[in-house]
């Protein structure tokens, strides 16, 4: 290892492990010579070490599996670039359920698997047998082979990649803790080591693991994750153990298997994990070993003594219990720290440090080098996080969930049940006497259904029709026969202020921002490749002052997108103030007579138009209306300061009687959007999807005077056929039920994947939009002349597609 720590570097990575170490090896393949990596320790010694080493390359979703699949590829070249063995071998994952719900969600895997064209086999439980002799098959309902899957050596490999990067020139320095960090005016960095030695940087990479939330939070940056205590024991030898064993994930059961040189290394993610506060980890923090945990780990080896009998009958060699941190949401934290150009976060990675490093670490490599990253990271990204989730106690009771989350059935629209309520509308207490069952967005208690009376308002989840389908179905249909009301106060708000307020969004969206105050604007923000960054909705209160509406979960990252661009000369002030506002949702053909009846305003078509805003009286409040629908329905935002919309709420639900004013959900709103074909961000939008392949080229105004940021991006693609493009679906069939990222087979050809789905109660069928690909181009006479299918869990049904949507596809109903 390197000696002598130098005074500066371009690049400082800190930690050794399995994150840090693959960092530096993309930095340098990539051409970065002028890199430096700090390790207090000795490689591998935080948790990397001590890793089961597991290798799979599918994940719940397309933009989750497209990082995470690189990591069969990569570790093979990893030894041939650097003569280093890493122990990896492709021995296969064989998942198994023990029941058919989990049988569908594998089916579900599968066919996700061939987007990728990643091998997985739907085998039967004879099958499975077969492949795993010692297992009971008598508790097994079916199955999923992945033969490119596999295991490696975790020290090893974080060798063999030390080894590739200091090969191109990367500096390591074992035994050297950095102390204190601080920014400098000049923008860089300055660490300074318990060593007594100084290093400045360019960009830093803070890659500790389970200590990155301390260590970050020296600098201000908010890196939410929380350690539990993960255990696995090592058996005697068992004479089935082979080296061609495939690893056996046993999810229902919570447990993993795989082989470790003759004996069988079982492991467990189960329901509850057990926390562990850092102030409990040992004074000595390498290669720490906590004490053995039976009484915990009595669930998932009994279950696994279900599995495979002989493992009651056999001596226990090892039992290894090592902390690992995780995240509120089991996602990793990637990517800039908001507020700290140039300072860098990969960390928090749920246990699956050596599955996806290879993927994140080539996607934030090209982020930290060319400033964007180049694929979505949506889900990684750091910048998502609300300034509460770094809160000891709500991380203390999420991450027991966090860890069960990670084999815990994916149910479509399941909610976290820990570190609950934390943010409460004022009309919260209202909205559950009215049976409301609710969900959690970014800590929001939120209304996501309305149970009748005699009805409990409890959650029973299903890949088919959960429970609450009746109830939404009926809020559906009010919303398109009458009027609904929606507490949709979790949006947020970011007052954007200041002399060059105008300018800067100018600049900064494809839209014409320069609009009459009280004009309401639908547009987005790109990155430099065109693609989408931002999805807002804009008011402009006056001449130097707008309100941008986001949605709950983007809020924050939204607002930092906005802030890292306002420069240094420019006067423009962001603020949010999202708490300080209720919104109220209301929607349907009879909206406008309830609204006018009372209001004195004129909310006439003529003096109260579409996508325009005004300040009216109700009640005893100034009430900001916004003409506006993310349903296609005539409707309204009613904007409140939160003091006022108690009673606002009261006097709306005593006028909309006569009306048959119902209360509906966020599960209404996302049925409903989807039947109109409204494109959702993070599902159905991405900084890799451009506003002319989502369908949304109505909105960019390419010969804006002074342009756009993006805009050079988009000239191919302005007024050209595209190759990519968006396209709506209904199935024939009346019966399945989609979500999301089901495949789309054009003349049975897999041509992309839907990244919306739900069941259209006023359609009578489900809908879903996505992506349709075709090398000369997605055009009408394409769609119209071909033959489309949607797969669901490997099971293939007819649809009908469309560029608009099934839904008042001329839209005359927003404008009534």
């Amino acid at each position: 290892m390197s000696k002598e720590l130098p005074g500066h570097a371009r690049i400082v990575i800190v930690g050794g492990g399995v994150v840090g170490s693959s960092i530096a090896y993309q930095l340098t393949k990539a051409g970065e010579k002028d890199v430096v990596l700090l390790e207090r320790g000795v490689l591998s010694c935080g948790t990397s070490w001590h890793a089961a080493g597991l290798i799979m390359q599918l994940r719940g979703g397309h933009a989750t599996t497209d990082v995470a699949k690189y990591n069969a590829e990569f570790y093979p070249e990893l030894e041939r670039d650097t003569g280093m063995a890493t122990g990896f071998k492709q021995n296969g994952t064989l998942a198994i359920g023990r029941n058919m719900d989990r049988v569908h969600e594998m089916k579900r895997r599968a066919s996700l698997a061939k987007s990728f064209n990643i091998e997985a086999h739907v085998i039967s439980t004879s099958e499975v047998k077969d492949m795993y002799p010692a297992l009971d098959e008598n508790q097994v309902a079916g199955g999923v082979f992945i033969p490119g899957d596999g295991q490696l050596s975790p020290v090893d490999t974080i060798n063999a990649l030390i080894g590739g990067a200091k090969k191109r020139g990367c500096r390591v320095f074992e035994r050297t803790p950095v102390d204190t960090m601080k920014r400098l005016p000049s923008g860089e960095y300055q660490l300074d080591t318990a060593n007594g030695e100084t290093i400045t940087c360019e960009k830093l990479v803070l890659a500790c693991g389970l200590w990155t939330r301390d260590f970050a939070a020296q600098l201000g940056a908010r890196v939410p994750l929380h350690a539990c205590e993960h255990m696995y024991v090592v058996t005697e030898d068992m004479d089935f153990v082979v080296p061609t064993l495939p690893v056996l994930r046993d999810t229902d059961g919570y447990t993993y298997m795989k082989e470790e040189a003759g004996k069988l290394l079982i492991g467990s993610f189960e329901p509850r994990g057990k926390p562990l506060p850092q102030e409990n980890l040992p004074s000595e923090q390498q290669f720490i070993e906590m004490q053995e945990d039976w009484d915990h780990f009595e669930l998932p080896y009994t279950k696994a003594m279900e599995m495979v009998p002989e493992l009651g009958h056999i001596g226990i060699h090892k039992f290894m219990n090592g902390p690992e941190s995780f995240t509120p949401d089991d996602l990793p934290c990637l990517g800039e720290a908001p507020g700290l150009r140039n300072c860098y976060i990969a960390a928090g990675l749920n246990s699956e440090g050596f599955e996806i490093s290879p993927g994140i670490s080539r996607a934030l490599s090209h982020w930290i080098l060319n400033g964007e990253p180049d694929m979505d990271l949506l889900d990684y990204d750091v910048a998502r996080f609300h300034p509460f989730q770094i809160n000891k106690k709500y991380l203390y009771d999420r991450c027991s969930e966090s860890l069960g989350g990670i084999f815990e059935m994916p149910w479509p629209n399941k909610e976290h049940e820990t570190s609950r309520p934390v943010r409460k509308s004022h009309l919260h207490d209202r909205l559950a006497a009215s049976g409301a069952c609710f969900g959690e967005t970014v800590g929001w208690e939120r209304p996501m259904w309305f149970a009748p009376k005699g009805v409990e308002p409890k959650n029973d989840y299903s890949f088919f029709k959960p429970n609450w389908y009746e109830h939404t179905a009926a809020e559906c249909r009010a919303a398109r026969e009458g009027v609904v009301i929606m507490d949709i106060s979790s949006f947020g708000k970011t007052m954007v202020q200041g002399r060059d307020a105008c300018e800067f969004l100018q600049w900064m969206c494809v839209s014409n921002i320069d609009v009459p105050v009280g004009k309401l604007i639908y547009t987005h923000m790109l990155n430099s490749m065109g693609g989408i960054e931002v999805d807002i909705t804009i008011d402009r209160r006056a001449s130097d002052c707008y309100i941008i509406y986001s949605s709950a979960g983007v809020h924050q990252r939204d607002m930092n997108w906005m802030a890292m661009h306002i420069k240094p000369d420019q006067h423009v002030t962001l603020t949010d103030i999202t708490a300080g506002y209720a919104c109220l949702n209301i929607q349907g053909p009879k909206s406008r007579e309830l609204l006018q009846s009372i209001t004195s305003a004129d909310m006439s078509n003529e003096a109260f138009p579409f996508l325009t805003a005004q300040e009216i009286d109700m009640g005893y409040a100034r009430v900001l209306a916004k003409r506006q629908t993310f349903i296609g329905e005539l409707g309204y935002e009613l904007q409140v300061s939160s003091e006022f919309v108690q009673d606002i709420y009261d006097i709306i639900m005593e006028a909309g009687k006569p009306f048959g004013l119902v209360q509906a959900g966020y599960h209404a709103l996302e049925h409903l959007r989807c039947e109109r074909a409204y494109r959702e961000y993070v599902l159905d939008m991405a900084p890799d999807d451009t506003p002319f392949e989502a369908g949304l080229g109505f909105i960019v105004k390419m010969d804006k005077p002074g342009g756009f940021y993006g805009r050079e991006a988009l000239v191919p693609q302005h007024k050209q056929v595209l190759s990519r493009k968006m396209v709506n679906f209904k199935l024939v069939d009346p019966e399945p039920v989609l979500f999301h990222d089901e495949l789309i087979r054009m003349n049975g050809k897999i041509v992309g994947y839907l990244s919306s789905g739900a069941y259209g109660f006023n359609l009578g069928s489900s809908v879903g939009m996505g992506y349709v690909r075709h090398p000369e181009g997605v055009t009408t006479e394409l769609i119209n002349n071909a033959t489309f299918e949607i797969e669901i869990a490997c099971e293939t049904f007819a649809a009908e597609a469309s560029f608009k949507p099934f839904y008042d596809p001329a839209g005359v109903r927003v404008k009534m």
